[in-house]
């Protein structure tokens, strides 16, 4: 398919390109929802981690954080795919990516937690001790339960944005939503159709998920 670049958006271009838009977009969620749910695991660690007084447990927690959260993600995506390589780990495309993008999320995902777990009263920490449970029972029984509910909203808010930001690894040939619409303007030199149509699917995709966010944040607030 090759076409002349107009000067505007080609409504019958983008009904061409729609199939290869949602095949990019159904990529994209799937990098999304591995990447979260990794992620989440590794954010439930770092802020734990991030809570304890335990330098040899804080410190390195810590470090991580704050250097995820200083060094952009494109970085480290490249890191990951071209670095690794020279220090014989090759991962491939889709794992550098899944990679890259969980340990990024996990960084985030680690200061949610640990604003969830400072978010319940010590009380309630002292008063499982004294009724017998140990640090982790209380943790797993009492605290996380509660703090998982509070910052619910807040792990809805960060898929967005990762959905969002997994348009980064078209830099390493993912063919994600990104990635297919590039390779649409580069058969047709219509720069306007193809990445319109990405930002309308990328558009689909974050205002359900939005609403669905809003609406925890508001049953959350109604239970409270």
């Amino acid at each position: 398919m090759t076409r002349v670049a107009g000067s505007g958006f080609d409504i019958d271009l983008f009904v061409d390109i729609l199939p290869e838009l949602l095949e990019g977009a159904s990529l994209t969620l799937e990098l999304t929802a591995a990447s979260v749910l990794i992620g989440t695991l590794i954010g439930l660690f770092v802020g734990m981690g991030r809570i304890s007084h335990f330098k040899i447990i804080n410190v390195p927690a810590t470090l991580y954080v704050e250097f995820i959260r200083g060094t952009p993600l494109l970085v480290q995506i490249m890191i990951i795919y071209y670095g690794l390589p020279a220090l014989g780990l090759n991962l491939g495309q889709m794992t550098s990516g899944i990679v890259a993008l969980s340990i990024n999320s996990g960084a985030y995902v680690g200061e949610i937690f640990k604003a969830g777990i400072k978010s319940i009263k010590k009380g309630q920490t002292e008063a499982s001790i004294s009724l017998g449970l140990n640090y982790v029972q209380t943790m797993r029984h009492v605290i996380l339960p509660q703090a998982t509910r509070n910052i619910l909203p807040a792990l809805g808010n960060e898929f967005i944005a990762l959905l969002k930001d997994s348009s980064l690894v078209s830099v390493i040939a993912i063919s994600e939503l990104l990635r297919r619409g590039m390779l649409v303007y580069s058969r047709t030199y219509d720069a306007w159709t193809p990445l319109l149509g990405v930002a309308f699917v990328y558009i689909c995709m974050t205002i359900p998920l939005s609403r669905v966010v809003q609406f925890m944040e508001k049953r959350w607030e109604i239970n409270d």
